[in-house]
């Protein structure tokens, strides 16, 4: 059963899960100063293959290549989420900060506003698949990398 300590979801599996390196990435993300690209080198670091970002709930699962899972809340307020959601809004919002003219907190008030109810990056499948309420979804690739 899972231990909580200071909003950490700490499973005993966890303890040898590198889960200061997970909440940087969330936290350096979250206060704006990182890169949707610094936050993946990050997480890729600490084991992480995938991590769903539940933003109607405000809290992070991140998934390790070993099969172990770790929580977090985030500290953003919430936002309200759209009830409809809204493609061109969330490839907006996507395309932005991809050019580095937002940063995370501007993109999930983007995000949620297109009614976008959470996300799962797959980073060692090089994706994002964005969630609405109905069931809607957008699957985004990740850039392909400049030779």
């Amino acid at each position: 059963m899972p231990v909580q300590a200071n909003g950490l979801d700490r499973s005993p599996w966890n303890e040898a899960m590198n889960t200061a390196a997970m909440h940087k990435a969330l936290a350096g993300s979250q206060a704006g100063k990182l890169t949707f690209p610094e936050v993946v080198g990050m997480l890729i670091g600490a084991g992480v293959e995938s991590y769903f970002a539940d933003l109607l709930r405000g809290e992070e699962t991140f998934y390790t290549t070993d099969g172990e899972t770790h929580r977090e809340q985030m500290k953003l307020p919430p936002s309200k989420i759209a009830g409809e959601f809204s493609q061109p809004g969330l490839v907006a919002a996507i395309r932005a900060a991809q050019a580095d003219q937002i940063r995370y907190p501007e993109f999930v008030k983007q995000a949620t506003a297109a009614g976008t109810i959470g996300y799962w990056a797959f980073l060692t499948g090089k994706k994002v698949i964005y969630f609405g309420r109905q069931g809607e979804f957008h699957i985004e690739e990740f850039p392909r990398q400049k030779s």
